[in-house]
């Protein structure tokens, strides 16, 4: 079984010195690297731009990423007067109704962002992605400059072609603390000491409420946004020793090859957002909104405390430089245990180019990919988008003209994120399975959901109906792809030798 050592909170402070970041806040004309365009250089590729005039679409999930895109597009028509972009920057639940209906109808954007319900096998499947392979120019060199698990056979690619490119590093997490001092300091509470137990989490809540009146509240998020329930209660339970990694779109502990919903450690998580919910803690309206729409209710007062990620920090201090805010850790169910989240090799931000975009706009979209691709593409995307969607390359961190709180929260991801095992790393095969998984709905997120809004009353049962339809899904798909030639079984998605505290690497496939 993996270790599940214990990180403390002197640890955690020694580690990550976030301790300091409220001076950091309190100091005013801070000096927004966001703002520094002039970081982009339009380099040719060697992709034919001079074309025809053509309108370039595309679409992704924005915050602090709309900053450099906004940046960057805008000079790249001036580049080419030809290129008119449209960009247009989308909460996730707009993409998931935005894309499927683009792909269906044959008017998709050039470059988009997956839904979240979509995996990467289901758009290769079912023709909506283009190999990049065919469009990047220099592909395989321009691949090699990757550090190496971004690129991998069955997470970005099937049959050896590449269909996704992670733009951004996933070493971060969207659901740690972010909150207003002032109504924490007059609530007596300073996250800052270490991270709060969940118990002290929902004391602070009320007691914000309480102080607020009716005026302000303990906590906000945004409900309409299925997948936000899922972030919260799968991170609690994992930072509290539910170790798991995603499979399809539910987890599974890849020591034992078992679906953890049955963990108590998932019943406490959703047990915290309805003692929230019990104590009125949270903001009225909080159902009807979605993640942005919650985030921007902050500088306003709304609420003392939300729950999401870095992509807040610069898009805060840019456009709210008044608001006296700081960051901490997501809470912890057991005060005395904090075991790192795990990610898989690869990225995040995965884009990808509309199977029937023009050759023309196909041009566009690989010479726009192979800029980000480059150190000096890396160094702008670090400089403008800072800790919120972290550069891949790590250089481009420490080259970028970065804030020092988002250095910070860097800090703390470095502490709180392991890279964990990966099935197809290990067994190509797995990839065959990907490609068969069908998404287990009702998921965990619309379950808590569903829990949370009293449309189900048995959460016990709630949540063995959820593990054994996804323990069903991962056995039907591994069936399917065995039928088709797949030499894999359910052996491939337990490794042992798994310590959740280290990043999981050659030395330990090796040991397999």
């Amino acid at each position: 079984m993996p270790s599940k050592r214990k990180i403390s909170r002197r640890s955690f402070l020694k580690n990550t010195a976030i301790g300091g970041l409220g001076l950091f806040f309190a100091s005013k004309g801070l000096h927004l690297s966001a703002q520094d365009a002039s970081v982009i250089n339009i380099m040719g590729s060697g992709a034919d731009i001079t074309g025809d005039a053509t309108t370039f679409r595309w679409v992704d999930s924005g915050d602090q990423k709309a900053v450099f895109w906004n940046a960057f597009f805008e000079k790249y028509m001036e580049t080419y007067p030809n290129v008119t972009v449209q960009y247009d920057a989308l909460p996730w639940n707009e993409i998931a109704q935005v894309v499927p209906l683009g792909v269906r109808n044959g008017t998709a954007h050039d470059v988009f962002q997956r839904p979240l319900a979509v995996s990467l096998a289901q758009a290769v499947n079912e023709g909506w992605v283009a190999a990049l392979d065919d469009v990047i120019p220099n592909f395989e060199d321009w691949k090699a400059g990757f550090p190496d698990g971004v690129f991998v056979e069955g997470i970005t690619g099937f049959d050896g072609k590449t269909y996704s490119f992670p733009a951004t590093s996933n070493k971060r997490y969207g659901t740690h603390i972010l909150y207003n001092v002032e109504y924490l300091e007059e609530a007596g509470v300073d996250p800052t000491a270490g991270p709060l137990s969940a118990d002290e989490f929902v004391a602070a809540a009320r007691t914000i409420t309480e102080n607020g009146a009716g005026q302000y509240y303990g906590f906000i998020m945004g409900g309409n946004q299925v997948n936000r329930w899922g972030n919260i209660v799968d991170g609690f339970a994992r930072m509290a020793g539910a170790i798991s990694m995603q499979v399809g779109n539910f987890q599974v502990d890849l020591s034992t090859g078992m679906v953890p919903y049955t963990d108590p450690r998932y019943r406490e998580a959703i047990d915290v957002l309805l003692r929230l919910r019990d104590d009125g803690s949270v903001f009225p309206g909080t159902l009807s909104m979605n993640a942005p729409e919650a985030r921007a209710r902050m500088p306003q007062g709304a609420a003392g405390i939300i729950l999401q990620g870095p992509w807040n920090i610069p898009i805060w201090l840019r456009e709210n430089p008044e608001f006296n805010f700081n960051i901490a850790s997501q809470p912890l169910l057991d005060p005395d245990t904090l075991v790192p989240l795990t990610v898989g090799p690869g990225g995040d931000n995965e884009i990808h180019i509309y199977s029937e975009a023009s050759d023309a706009n196909k041009q566009i979209a690989g010479d726009i990919f192979y800029y980000l691709g480059t150190q000096e593409g890396q160094v702008a995307w670090a400089t403008l988008v800072g800790a919120a969607d972290p550069a891949i390359f790590a250089s481009a961190i420490e080259e970028a003209n970065m804030n020092p709180l988002e250095r910070d929260a860097l800090l703390m991801f470095n502490e709180q994120i392991r890279v964990g095992p990966s099935p197809i790393v290990r067994n190509r095969d797995t990839a065959m399975v990907n490609l068969e998984f069908q998404p287990v709905t009702p998921s965990l997120a619309e379950t808590v959901q569903g829990i949370y809004t009293d449309q189900i009353s048995d959460i016990d049962a709630a949540l063995q109906d959820l593990n054994d339809r996804a323990e069903a899904e991962l056995d039907r798909a591994i069936a399917a792809a065995v039928e088709k030639g797949a030499n894999v079984s359910r052996d491939d998605y337990i490794f042992p030798n798994w310590d959740a505290n280290v990043d999981y690497g050659e030395a330990q496939y090796a040991e397999l």
